[in-house]
């Protein structure tokens, strides 16, 4: 077998296994592939299982507008109980009795979270501070503050709330939730908001991503299952899932590939990326719409 045929162009849908870091599972990639060329779009928390979107050799250059996308998740949040990392890996640093909390308040605690919000990332998150990472400072007792930025929960929804008792002894409640959101939204933020707002504090216990932009957590395999058997999805494959297609014919796509800015149909104005395919179904590029022309953002063919 080739060097080429061991590591094909495409993106790998990782289950990511809870305690490893985003880079632990691209470290452990490169070695399944046998390539140093791998990354991955939207970090995964360590606590945090399920869709990290891997890409491996010419595929690292969607990666950029991949991490853009909009995301789901399933989580576990604790009411009653705030922890200095607003998870559950954290110190925890204050324990309430949340028993009185009713389902009409989580609910009106939720529709403020819901929506263009406005959110304060958590200090142990990999946000850069002055070009320094906040987890770093934090880590080292800094006082510092986090800018709030503005994110969109479009759905947040509780699917079960259920009695839970701390190691203390005292009364939480458990919220089962379901998270559709842009990029850049921390749920363990939505967690410690929440808590705040309803006077008891709280954390998130734990988290599955369920969906990066069109890759689902159905179509995702286990490292274990990378390891015997390496599915990868083909680059052209991964951008038609991810991105409006545009269609050239054989002229104007090697005019592209040459280099000219191509005029574009008024129908992929304000798209973003949009993926331009030759006739035969031939991946050519990422392009943008600016001023009525043709982009490029990356090229493939």
């Amino acid at each position: 077998m080739t060097q080429k045929n061991r590591t094909p162009d495409g993106l790998v849908i990782v289950d990511k296994p809870s305690g490893f870091t985003s880079h632990d599972v691209v470290a452990k990639m490169r070695g399944i592939a046998r390539t140093r060329r791998v990354g991955h779009a939207g970090t995964l928390d360590p606590m945090a299982t399920g869709v990290l979107v891997l890409g491996v050799e010419k595929a690292t250059k969607l990666l950029g507008h991949l991490a853009l996308t909009e995301k789901e998740y399933l989580g576990t949040i604790r009411l009653g109980q705030s922890t200095l990392t607003d998870d559950a890996e954290g110190e925890i640093t204050e324990s309430v009795d949340a028993s009185k909390v009713t389902r009409d308040a989580v609910d009106a605690g939720i529709a403020k979270l819901s929506g263009e919000i406005m959110q304060v990332p958590s200090k142990v998150s990999a946000i850069k501070i002055d070009g320094v990472r906040s987890y770093k400072r934090a880590r080292e007792g800094e006082e510092f503050e986090i800018p709030a930025r503005p994110v969109t929960v479009s759905s947040f929804a509780v699917y079960d709330i259920r009695d839970a008792v701390a190691e203390d002894g005292t009364p939480m409640l458990d919220l089962v939730v379901s998270v559709t959101c842009s990029s850049g939204t921390y749920i363990r933020a939505l967690a410690r908001d929440l808590g705040a707002d309803l006077g008891v504090g709280g954390h998130l216990t734990a988290l599955r991503r369920t969906r990066v932009g069109p890759y689902k957590l159905d179509s995702a395999k286990t490292l274990d299952q990378l390891q015997q058997d390496l599915t990868v999805m083909p680059v052209a494959e991964a951008a038609g899932a991810a991105f409006p297609r545009w269609d050239v014919d054989d002229r104007r796509a090697r005019l592209l590939t040459n280099g000219v800015r191509l005029d574009m149909p008024d129908e992929y104005a304000g798209k973003g990326a949009v993926a331009v395919f030759a006739p035969g179904g031939l991946f050519l590029a990422l392009v943008e719409e600016q001023n009525g022309k043709a982009k490029s953002l990356a090229v493939f063919g």
